[in-house]
């Protein structure tokens, strides 16, 4: 029989302590544990407590660090996004509208000639202008090429607008008479549409706000169209001003057959008829919000008109020296130098006698 120290014999049944054989005492488990055993020491201190709890050990794998640098990086993210909104900003300057300016140069015959004059079909004939087109036909457009920036649809459309705003501006028989601008205003982009406004409601002579930098147009009250249509012949160029922008330079000559108004209608000849040539040159601006919106911006026109006075006013309205009339001693306006910011100096120039209908 066996002693009470000695372990049951195999394969009987040993009582209370068989059902924890399966279980394994590993290093893992022993450490998961709870509770541990004090030591002989600390029991005899502490009796009654004969084992003390662990503390609780964060679970292996937690990305610690990684957490507390996601939570500072969001900390200076927002302490960055707090700065930015909080601190003060400084004032975005938005460009201006551009401004137009222009030249109107009369041109006079000299003293002593007289203006040619005769019936409008046969002035032609015997003018400079004799192989010229009649009306919109002479103002062409050369081909539509693409430029680094803008492709051939882009610089047709700007070809178009032009081509439209040289057509309205010079032979509109309603703008050359004085009788409206809105053709013209149409196509002109808002940003100038005060200093257009100013230019047809108040001219002045200050190269900014000359109504016939914009237009073409006559005093009604002293120069009737004597038909036969108006002469053409020009050139029209095109490039890149810069990435966002295309520029055309218009170069067109206008031949205008006139004679001197008349309350009665038409005099019954027919003979009183002279020529009155302009030359205008324009820049013409347009960024990619004018080609979508129909739009351009005036940015230089240079008017060279004549016959005329050097002393007849030219900014508000064209005024030619008709069939028979002559400069006399003519002479430009004076100029006083000790002026500034008085625009343009007052100037004429002498109009070449081949420039007019041969006898």
């Amino acid at each position: 029989m066996a002693g009470s120290g000695d372990p049951p014999p195999r394969g009987s049944s040993g009582g209370g302590d068989d059902e924890y054989r399966s279980t394994v005492f590993d290093e893992s488990f022993v450490r998961a544990a709870r509770l541990q055993e004090f030591s002989a020491r600390e029991r005899i201190a502490d009796r009654e407590h004969p084992v003390r709890p662990l503390q609780s050990r964060p679970p292996r794998g937690t990305p610690w660090r990684g957490m507390v640098l996601a939570v500072l990086i969001v900390l200076a993210f927002g302490a960055v996004v707090y700065a930015g909104v909080s601190g003060p900003r400084q004032p975005v300057e938005q460009p201006g509208p551009r401004v137009m300016s222009s030249t109107v140069v009369p041109l006079s015959p000299g003293g002593g000639s007289r203006v040619p004059g005769g019936r409008p079909s046969r002035l032609f004939e015997r003018s400079p202008a004799a192989e010229f087109r009649t009306g919109a036909a002479g103002v062409t457009l050369p081909p539509a090429r693409s430029t680094a920036h803008f492709a051939d649809s882009q610089v047709l459309a700007a070809l178009s607008v032009a081509k439209e705003y040289v057509v309205e501006s010079s032979l509109n028989p309603e703008v050359l008479s004085g009788g409206t601008a809105r053709p013209v205003r149409i196509l002109v982009d808002p940003g100038q549409h005060a200093q257009f406004d100013r230019s047809i409601e108040r001219p002045a002579a200050d190269g900014h706000h000359a109504a016939t930098g914009w237009l073409v147009r006559f005093d009604p009250g002293r120069t009737e169209f004597a038909g036969e249509g108006v002469r053409v012949r020009g050139t029209m160029q095109v490039r890149e001003a810069e990435a966002d922008a295309l520029e055309i330079v218009t170069d067109h000559v206008f031949v205008y057959a006139v004679r001197p108004a008349r309350a009665g209608g038409d005099r019954a000849d027919g003979a009183d008829a002279s020529l009155f040539t302009v030359r205008r040159e324009l820049r013409l601006r347009f960024d990619r919000e004018d080609l979508r919106d129909h739009h351009l911006t005036v940015e230089r026109s240079e008017v060279r008109a004549g016959p005329m006075s050097c002393a007849a006013r030219a900014h508000d309205a064209l005024r030619p020296l008709t069939a028979g009339q002559e400069a006399g001693a003519d002479h430009p306006a004076g100029t006083d130098p000790y002026l500034r910011d008085g625009g343009d100096s007052p100037v004429c120039g002498m109009l070449d006698p081949s420039s007019l209908p041969s006898p």
